[in-house]
């Protein structure tokens, strides 16, 4: 019983690291800022990856983290812990991306780049659908590992607990507590969050210098996401838009 526990975590987690490795590669420094390309096969494959461990609508996502940057740590800002209090945002942070996205307003300011394709109609906009797929994929890869296929209903239950709240500590702590190296912004830096969010801890890095495909400016800051970025822009699947080198030095 403790093994089966313990796989259970191990599974959980690590789908959980490759959710947000996708959303921070693919989401974050791609679609909403610009600061790097990723092409197909791999844009394809980690928006599938997206809807079977998020359900998330890419548009959705890129739209409401848009607005919070337009409006940083205002009242307009959607998910500020500074407006909103620290627990708030920490625990509702899904509620208030959803809340916002559903505005009627947020979607059409900050997306109009990025209307819905064939793969959304036909897929990508049903979330639940990949969802359920995901759990179900979860569900058949832990009856054949461990012949109790519903362990994997636990597995799924706590990733994506895993994955808000982790997201929710990006928006939350990382508006709250850490340094601030560059002045301009009200965000921080936090390393152990970047260790556990494939970057995004660097939250003071990012909210300088949005569109910087690399979160790490200086010595002793580490970006996880940045090996994987390379690795994909050696074979031709991702394609950054600033040279990290001259980022750091102009910073």
């Amino acid at each position: 019983m403790l093994l089966d526990v313990l796989i259970v975590l191990i599974a959980g987690f690590l789908v959980t690291q490759v959710a947000i490795l996708v959303t921070t590669i693919y989401l974050h420094r791609g679609l909403s800022h610009k600061g790097l390309v990723v092409k197909n096969p791999t844009a394809l494959a980690f928006r599938g990856f997206l809807w079977l461990t998020t359900g998330m609508r890419p548009r959705e996502w890129v739209a409401v983290h848009r607005s919070h940057h337009a409006n940083a740590d205002t009242v307009d800002d959607p998910h500020s812990p500074i407006v909103l209090g620290y627990w708030k945002v920490q625990l509702t942070n899904a509620a208030l991306y959803r809340r916002t996205a559903k505005d009627g307003v947020t979607l059409t300011k900050y997306a109009k780049d990025l209307p819905a394709d064939r793969w959304d109609r036909a897929l990508f906009d049903r979330g639940i659908l990949g969802l359920v797929i995901g759990i179900a994929v979860m569900c058949g890869a832990f009856a054949l590992l461990t012949d109790h296929w519903w362990l994997g209903l636990f597995a799924a239950a706590w990733h994506m607990t895993a994955y808000i709240m982790l997201s929710g500590a990006i928006n939350a702590y990382g508006h709250v507590r850490g340094s601030r190296p560059l002045d301009t912004t009200t965000a921080t830096n936090n390393q152990w969050l970047a260790y556990i969010t494939a970057g995004e801890g660097l939250h003071n890095n990012h909210h300088a210098l949005a569109t910087a495909a690399k979160f790490s400016f200086a010595k002793g800051q580490h970006d996880p996401a940045w090996g994987v970025i390379k690795s994909l822009s050696t074979v031709g699947q991702i394609s950054v838009r600033h040279d990290p080198a001259k980022v750091s030095s102009a910073v």
